[in-house]
């Protein structure tokens, strides 16, 4: 998604206002005003900015004579303040998220790139969140975008578009009703609350809910319950982890 960044340079004030670090300088720099509203002054030495507020509450620009300006950022107890004392020079920039570049946008020819959870397009709002354990592959869906996959489970290879081919219904014809809950004997069913999860049929009578495992089944155990591989990379483990079924680690 584009978005748009605000750059001034010239020669300021900057003025930072804490009751743990208050400070003041003064030199030629070059200031960066994201669009999540992070406020960085950069001068000639070093990576790092001599003076920045992260994600402020607010931002406002005030003109002055001469071509003069302030730029003010408040959030919190906290505020940074850069004064101009001349005309400078200021420019705004087209600016998209950094990523690794993983095809061409099927909508605008653009590059997608996957960066923060997503994969987006440099050239049109083109966007897809991705689940966080989604590898990108390098097949393309008959839509044109890339295709990941994600273990639920099982392997599952999908478009990155959820409304082309969702990971929910592939799952759910998957595994919906594969076991049964070791409370009660009813089946379980793949449900979904902010993640997927199996979850007794007959809830509220029976509270037996368990998460669907971010790897692939490797047995059952005697429970009834998948067996999915253990983090030690030992012997599989129940997917309950209160199982009594599981044989102690001595």
């Amino acid at each position: 998604m584009t978005e748009t960044v605000h750059i001034y340079a010239g020669d300021c004030t900057t003025t930072y206002h804490s009751e743990a670090d208050p400070r003041r300088q003064r030199g030629r720099v070059v200031v960066v005003h994201k669009p999540d509203d992070t406020v960085l002054v950069h001068d000639s030495n070093g990576y790092q900015p001599v003076a920045w507020l992260t994600r402020a509450n607010a931002v406002h620009r005030e003109q002055g004579p001469e071509g003069k300006f302030a730029l003010v950022a408040v959030k919190d107890g906290e505020q940074l303040r850069v004064e101009s004392h001349g005309g400078g020079e200021r420019a705004r920039h087209d600016a998209t998220a950094a990523g690794i570049p993983v095809g061409v946008c099927p909508t605008c020819d653009g590059r997608l790139v996957r960066a923060r959870g997503a994969v987006t397009c440099l050239d049109c709002d083109t966007d897809h969140g991705l689940p966080r354990d989604a590898a990108i592959l390098d097949s393309t869906c008959d839509c044109g975008l890339p295709e990941m996959s994600v273990e639920r489970g099982a392997r599952f290879e999908l478009c990155i578009d959820r409304t082309c081919e969702s990971l929910d219904a592939a799952v759910r014809e998957r595994f919906d009703r594969e076991w049964s809950c070791p409370d009660c004997g009813g089946d379980l069913r793949v449900l979904r609350e902010r993640a997927l999860f199996l979850g007794c049929e007959n809830y509220p009578d029976c509270e037996g809910s368990f998460r669907l495992p971010d790897a692939e089944v490797v047995g059952e155990c005697a429970c009834g319950l998948p067996e999915i591989p253990s983090d030690s990379g030992d012997e599989p483990r129940c997917l309950d982890g209160d199982c009594a079924e599981t044989p102690e680690v001595i």
